[in-house]
Formats: C-alpha cells, sequence, structure tokens
C-alpha cells in the first residue's frame, strides 16, 4: 500500500481550479509533500462552494476544470513524483433538480429506475421542503403556475426559479389542457396527483419523507449499501483508482452510512489492497475504530483533542472556570448544558427521524402484543438517544455484535440510574429491540430501527455538542473543537504519551491533522487560546476592562441585554485569536479586513447557539445590536480599546505562536500521517467555515519557502510571519521522506525530563533499528517568555535536563535546526541550547 509521508489538502473551488493545482506542484515538492488531498472534485450544485453536495458521482466538475483539467493536473503530480488522494462522499447527494437522479425520482416517484438509490420512505408522497411558506400560501400569492420546462420542454410546477417536472400520468394525453391551469383550486388538484408535495422548508424538522444529511434538507441520503447503488455511485471513482490516477480515499461521514463495515469491506474489495483508504470518523475519549475495517485509519480529529493534554494548563483550569463561571452568573454545570442540547435537538430539529423511531417501536410493540404507553416509549426512546457517549454503535441487519452490545448495555444501564430514568421494562424493550432479541417475524422491522437509530446518534451527537453546546458554553475556545470532549476532563502530558502509543498500535497510519475545512478554528488560532489557561486570572482582568470601555455599545432589549456579559467574554476570545501578529491599531485597512470576517462568524455564532436567535427563527433586533457591538470593537475611532487590546494581546501572541510550533513538531513527528490543510504550513487564524476555506495567499507561501535568511527565519519577523513554521514543517517533512519506517513503525518512547521547568517540557523519541529522533518542544511557557522570542533563553532552562534510556543515550545525534552536531550522553541539559525554539535531533 502506497503510505503517505504527508498530505496537502485542497479545497477547491472558490477560485481554486484544477490548473491552479497544478502551478502549485513545484511548491508542494519543495515543502515535502507527498500526496495532494483533494476535497470532492466530482460535479456539485452551481455555484457550490465545498463540493459535498454532488449531483453526478461519474462527472469531474466543470466548474473547476472538468477531466481535461483534472487530466493536466494528475500529469504535474505524476511528473513530480506526487500522489492523489480523493475525498469522495457516499452517504448523500444533493436534493437538487440539478441532479439527473433525484430529478428523475421527483417525475416517476417510487416506479423511478432510481427511487431506491436514495433512502426514502415511500409509503408516503415524496417531500420537498423547498418553499419559503406553505404550498397553500405559496399558491394563494400566485408563485406557483404551470409551465414548460426550459430545460426538457414538458410540463412542470414553476416556482420562482425551479421546474418541478409533473409526473407523465397527470398530464400525458391533455397537455394543453395542463399548461392552460391557473385556478388555484385545479393547480391545487394536479399538485395532489403528484407523487411528490411541495411543502415549506420550516417543516422539514418534523415532517420529512427521507433521510437527510444532519439537518441539511438540500443533502438527500444515499442508500449505498445496495450493490447496484454502490456500483453506479463509484464508477468514476473505481475508474480512477484503477488506473493508477488516484493512490488513496477518504470517505466522508462515514458514521451516515447504514452499514460502514459492509460499505468498508466493499470499497477495499473494488479498489484493491494497495489503494490508501481514511475515513471522517468522530472518536470519543478512548474509542477506538471497529478492527474490522479494512482502512488505514481516520482523518485525525481525536488528534486535535491529543494535543489539549500537552498545551492545557490543568492547574490552572479551575480559576479559569471560576472565571467563566463568575461571567455567566451561576455554576455552569457542563453535564445538564449537554442535556439540554441534546434535548433540543431530539425534541426539536430532529423531531421528524425522533418521530420515525418511535412510530417504528410501537409497530414492533404490537406485533410482539407488548401492552405499552406511548409517551413512555417516546420517553424511553429520547433518554437512550442523549445517553450515548460516542456518535455510534455498528449493529447490522443481522444483528450486533458483542463491542455494540456491551456499549448499549452501558448506556442502558447508565439511564436505569440516571435522574431521568424512564420506565424500566420500556427501556427493556427498547434494548431487546435494537439488539435484535426480537420475534423473527419482527425481525425485518427490529432491524430498521436499529440502522436508523444508529444513523441518529451521530448527527444528535455532532449537532448538539460542535453545533450548540461549542457555541454556547466559552470558557475557552481552544477547547470548542471537533472531536473534543465536551465535559471537564483532566488534561495531562501522560495521558498524551499513552494515546500516541495507542495510536502507534492501532492506526499508525492515520492522518494527523491540525486544521481542516470544518474545524472550529484554525490551528494557530487555538494554539494561543490555549495560553488563556495559563493566564486566567489575567485573561478576566482583560475582559473585565474592555467590556467597561465598550458599555456604551451594549443594548437593553425586550429580552435582555445584547450582548451579555458571556457573549462578550466569547466575542473578545474570539477575536483574539485570530488577531494578525502584526497588526496595529492605526491600520484601517487590516482592522476593515479583520472586520468583514469577524462579523460573518459573530452571525453564525450567536445562530449556532440556538439561545436568543437560530437560523429558523432569527431575532433580527437582538443579532443587530450584537453585530454592532462586534463592529465597533474594529472601528478604527475606538482608539482606546484597540490600543489596550492589542498591548495586553502581545504576550498571549508570543506564548501562542511557541505553542504552534510544539503542536506543529508534534503533529509531524508522533504517529501517523501529518496532514497539512491548505496554507497551514505557515499560519493559520481562520474562523469557523466559510472563514477556514478561503483561498491562502500561495504566491507569499512560495516567496517566503524561497527565503534562505535563516537569521531572519529564526528572528522575530520569523516567527510573526509564519516563515519558521513553515521552515520546520519543510526540515521534518523531508526527514519523513528520508526516513519513512522510522515514521511509520518506529517505537514511540515517552522521555522524562527533571529539573526545576520538568513539567515546561514535552519530549519523547520515535526509535527504529539504527534510526532515533528525539523531539524536545516548550509547554506552558506564557509566563517566562521573553520580549523578543529570537533572544536566548538559555537561564528558563537552568537545572532541567532530559533523561535518555539507555537505546538513545551515547550517540551522537544532529539538530534538525541548526545542523549542529553533538555527543549525548544519558542526559541533556537543555540550558545548552541558545533558544526557546522547540528542538528536534535526528541520530546520524
Amino acid at each position: 500500500m502506497n503510505i503517505p509521508t504527508a498530505t496537502y489538502r485542497i479545497q477547491f473551488r472558490n477560485g481554486m481550479t484544477f490548473d491552479r493545482a497544478a502551478a502549485l506542484v513545484p511548491y508542494l515538492k519543495r515543502l515535502g509533500i507527498s500526496h495532494l488531498y483533494a476535497s470532492p472534485i466530482f460535479t456539485a450544485t452551481t455555484g457550490s462552494t465545498h463540493g459535498y453536495d454532488v449531483t453526478d458521482a461519474n462527472e469531474i466538475d466543470p466548474s473547476i476544470g472538468g477531466r481535461a483539467g483534472f487530466d493536466r493536473m494528475v500529469k504535474a503530480l505524476q511528473q513530480a513524483g506526487l500522489g492523489l488522494i480523493l475525498d469522495i462522499v457516499p452517504n448523500h447527494m444533493a436534493a437538487s433538480l440539478e441532479n439527473a437522479w433525484w430529478r428523475d425520482v421527483i417525475e416517476h416517484g417510487s416506479q423511478s429506475r432510481y427511487a431506491h438509490y436514495f433512502d426514502i420512505d415511500w409509503t408516503r408522497r415524496l417531500t420537498l421542503p423547498f418553499l419559503g411558506d406553505t404550498f397553500e400560501k405559496v399558491l394563494e400569492n400566485g408563485d406557483i403556475s404551470v409551465q414548460r420546462d426550459p430545460q426538457t420542454g414538458r410540463p412542470a410546477f414553476a416556482c420562482y426559479e425551479s421546474f418541478y417536472p409533473l409526473t407523465p400520468e397527470s398530464w400525458q394525453g391533455r397537455e394543453e389542457e395542463v399548461l392552460a391551469l391557473t385556478d388555484a383550486r385545479a393547480l391545487s388538484e394536479l399538485h395532489d396527483q403528484q407523487p411528490w408535495r411541495l411543502m415549506s422548508w420550516r417543516d422539514a424538522p418534523r415532517d420529512l419523507s427521507y433521510r437527510r444529511f444532519f439537518e441539511i434538507t438540500g443533502l438527500v441520503g444515499v442508500r449505498v449499501e445496495d450493490k447496484a447503488v454502490f456500483d453506479d455511485t463509484h464508477r468514476l471513482i473505481l475508474e480512477l483508482v484503477h488506473s493508477g490516477v488516484v493512490d488513496g480515499l477518504r470517505v466522508d461521514h462515514v458514521d451516515g452510512l447504514a452499514d460502514p463495515q459492509a460499505y468498508l469491506a466493499q470499497l477495499r474489495q473494488q479498489a484493491g489492497p494497495e489503494c490508501y483508504i481514511t475515513v471522517e470518523k468522530i472518536l470519543g475519549k478512548g474509542e477506538q475504530i471497529p478492527e474490522e475495517w479494512p482502512i488505514s485509519g481516520t482523518t485525525g480529529y481525536e488528534f486535535i483533542e491529543s494535543l489539549s493534554d500537552v498545551l492545557v494548563d490543568n492547574d490552572q483550569l479551575g480559576a479559569m472556570r471560576k472565571a467563566w463561571n463568575e461571567v455567566n452568573g451561576r455554576q455552569v454545570d457542563m453535564k445538564a448544558e449537554l442535556r439540554a442540547a441534546k434535548l433540543l435537538m431530539a425534541n426539536k430539529n430532529f423531531e421528524g427521524e425522533f418521530t420515525r423511531l418511535l412510530h417504528i417501536a410501537l409497530t414492533v410493540a404490537e406485533s410482539e402484543n407488548v401492552d405499552l404507553d406511548r409517551e413512555a416509549v417516546a420517553t424511553a426512546l429520547r433518554e437512550l438517544l442523549i445517553a450515548f457517549p460516542v456518535y455510534r454503535t455498528y449493529g447490522t441487519t443481522a444483528g450486533m455484535r458483542t463491542a455494540d452490545r456491551e456499549m448499549l448495555q452501558s448506556v442502558v444501564d447508565r439511564v436505569k440510574a440516571g435522574a431521568n430514568a424512564p420506565d424500566s421494562a420500556t427501556l427493556d424493550f427498547l434494548t431487546r429491540l435494537l439488539a435484535g432479541d426480537i420475534a423473527e417475524d419482527a425481525a425485518a422491522e427490529a432491524a430498521n430501527f436499529r440502522i436508523r437509530f444508529q444513523q441518529l446518534t451521530g448527527p444528535l451527537m455532532a449537532k448538539s455538542v460542535e453545533d450548540t453546546l461549542f457555541f454556547r458554553q466559552n470558557m475557552d475556545l481552544a477547547l470548542n473543537e471537533v472531536g473534543a470532549e465536551p465535559l471537564p476532563r483532566t488534561f495531562s502530558i501522560s495521558r498524551f504519551h499513552r494515546e500516541m502509543q495507542t495510536r502507534l498500535e492501532r492506526q499508525p497510519d492515520a492522518l494527523s491533522g491540525t486544521s481542516t475545512h470544518d474545524t472550529k478554528r484554525g490551528e494557530d488560532a487555538r494554539a494561543r487560546l490555549y495560553t488563556l489557561t495559563e493566564a486566567p486570572q489575567r485573561w478576566a482582568e482583560c475582559v473585565t476592562r474592555w467590556r467597561q470601555i465598550n458599555q456604551e455599545k451594549v443594548v437593553t432589549l425586550e429580552d435582555g441585554t445584547a450582548p451579555k456579559p458571556a457573549v462578550a467574554w466569547m466575542l473578545y476570545q474570539a477575536l483574539a485569536g485570530i488577531w494578525p501578529t502584526t497588526l496595529q491599531p492605526q491600520d484601517r485597512a487590516g482592522l476593515k479586513a479583520l472586520e468583514e470576517r469577524f462579523l460573518e462568524f459573530t452571525e453564525k455564532a450567536l445562530r449556532e447557539a440556538k439561545q436568543r436567535t437560530n437560523w429558523g427563527d432569527s431575532n433580527d433586533s437582538y443579532e443587530k445590536a450584537v453585530l454592532n457591538y462586534a463592529s465597533h470593537l474594529l472601528s478604527p475611532d475606538n482608539t482606546r480599546f484597540l490600543q489596550d487590546f492589542t498591548a495586553a494581546l502581545q504576550p498571549f501572541i508570543r506564548a501562542g505562536l511557541v505553542n504552534s510550533l510544539t503542536q506543529t513538531i508534534l503533529k509531524l513527528t508522533a504517529p501517523g500521517v501529518p496532514d497539512i490543510y491548505q496554507g497551514s504550513e505557515a499560519l493559520n487564524f481562520s474562523l469557523v467555515d466559510p472563514d477556514n476555506r478561503r483561498d491562502p495567499d500561495f504566491p507569499a507561501l512560495e516567496q517566503m519557502l524561497d527565503d534562505d535568511n535563516m537569521s531572519a527565519i529564526t528572528g522575530e519577523e520569523g516567527w510573526r510571519s509564519g516563515a519558521l513554521k513553515q521552515r520546520i514543517v519543510a526540515r521534518l517533512l523531508h526527514l519523513r521522506q528520508q526516513q519513512p519506517a522510522l515514521f511509520q513503525r518506529g517505537d514511540y518512547l515517552p522521555l522524562n525530563a527533571v529539573g526545576e521547568h520538568e513539567e515546561n517540557v514535552i519530549a519523547f523519541a520515535r526509535v527504529d533499528d539504527d534510526a532515533a529522533l528525539i523531539v524536545i518542544a516548550p509547554r506552558l511557557v506564557f509566563n517566562v517568555l521573553p520580549d523578543n522570542l529570537a533572544q536566548p533563553h538559555r537561564e528558563h532552562w537552568a537545572g532541567t535536563e532530559l533523561v535518555l534510556p539507555e537505546r538513545l543515550a551515547n550517540r551522537r545525534y544532529r539538530d534538525m535546526l541548526s545542523g549542529e552536531e553533538r555527543d549525548v550522553t544519558d542526559r541533556i541539559a537543555l540550558e545548552t541550547f541558545d533558544r526557546c525554539l522547540p528542538v528536534s535531533f535526528l541520530s546520524i
């Protein structure tokens, strides 16, 4: 199998085409990348900014260059010796009229050859939730008529810019009569004859006839568990793999599939043993990928979570939490907050999915002559769903694996022992239903319940935690990341070491990411915000002072002040995370550019929190007040605040830059395949999407890599520009290419520092045969950094040593940054280094 030494993720669209990507190949080669890792490239809806709304899985999108452009890019990659990994989307397609399969389903209903391609409940009419109001209201307003479809010439319901095809049975033989219909009653009767019905998008959460992706009604679930559907949706993908054009596949949202293991087995069989396959999968703390999955691992969200064990100051978290509680005016109970978020999702956002599960359970109970109260079943089902600590179990139509049964039973036991325990007998029935311990004649419905239950726990978890709780509870935004643990926990280096040893054992070839197109903020923003845990009282004092400075912009509304103190805390923290390292208060253009991004984030943050406003029912006066407040923060006329903010931020900026290099070196040297998200080889201070999908300044990145002035690169300017980070990335990526075995299978050995500042160091070694790499990196240095990061800092490390085991001691090493060689005994004195940089060695 062609295991990458390092991948580079490129987001196509938004100006990025195949020809532009081809032009970047020489730069990627010099950086040390082995594989370009492409976002979805197949034809998507017109104007798509991401490509996950696929309309044709067997065509390369003309908007980014089509097949010809793709072939040119592939040629450039192959000539440079680089491989290609594709992001594929098996779980869903666009529920769009541009999707020929979906359009055919609309026109022919359950008789369409593609009716079984999509996860549709054909016991009722197909719902099309794309109206701004009810069908009756839109019809009454005169916004629906019968016209010829401009593409096909056949009669269709015309609603604004969309033309919904009429089923042939409703117009053939009377085409002109149907086209002449204008009366609302006649149009309504014609609508009733269709295998579909138009409805308001607002009704989708509670009344949808197809499985969607999370809450997105424009993305319909695809039944790739069906062999014919798999074959039809993977024709081009497999052609590209078999031709040698594509070396690997990244499977999007594998937990959305009915049977992930069966899908991956099919994909492995069809793609062959040499294809590198990873999956997008959120692992809970301590959770591992099922051993049966024939893949190399995940795309690495758990690695981001592991880094927090290194960069969070656990000893200061109590003070940080105290400050957060004071801002909220109450003691925040995160368990209660998590429960509230999950209840909101189960009761409202996923009401339709919940109701369908409830209906199946009641149907099975009736067939088994089990007398159950509907409300009792609803209560038990709700408690079971919200109690799941991981995304899902992996039961199949045949039943549940032993591991999944054990997981289910542990959840059931916890629910029964909890404060909100439902009726025990009802919960036991649901447990039997999920496990498949049910009468044979109800086995099919039980399997249906099991699959749909498992397809719901993941979205419910994601939307509750990542897209609700993490926008409500903002003690430290660095901890609110995809894959992060939502409940308070202890952070420790020892846990990081244990997890890296497990990673080496369980998924040594998985991707290790620090930024992705889905992370809540760029890796360097996160690295900076980790430092707040080192100085929580200082940060709290800053926020108090800034709130006082900007108090005149706080507005009193009927539902309270805007922004409330907790929201202001979040805004100052988000702004602190993305503040450019060199931005000054007098830079009007820089402030304006930052304001545009910051306001877009602010609106999204308020709506995702779902407290005083949300996407479906926006509170305009509240949003306007908070957005005005946020805008004022970046007004050039707000001189007092901007000067204070800029000055107060400097120690956080410096410590954040050190954290940035530490997490970068850990990613590049710990078990796993480092994934560089576009532009993140330098500094990435992005916010949540769409901000994190902006096109990087590639010409500047190329020019920076060409600069060989090492004194400038290692100087203060090099730290703040990202040149130093980029150079370290390039050094270590080339080392990975020179020593692939060391990084792929080399042992991971935690190393101990002793002395006064032993807690300020993380160290480990990678060892394979005669090759050895010792990694030493600083941590928690907020209170000891000099004003200039390029200054020597020997005095801080005085008396602190790194203890080496016998297999590493008494050898000659080369410093990978300076090139200096030195003989090492069984100890390394950290004061012998003339910098506070993270450092690494390679034995020679």
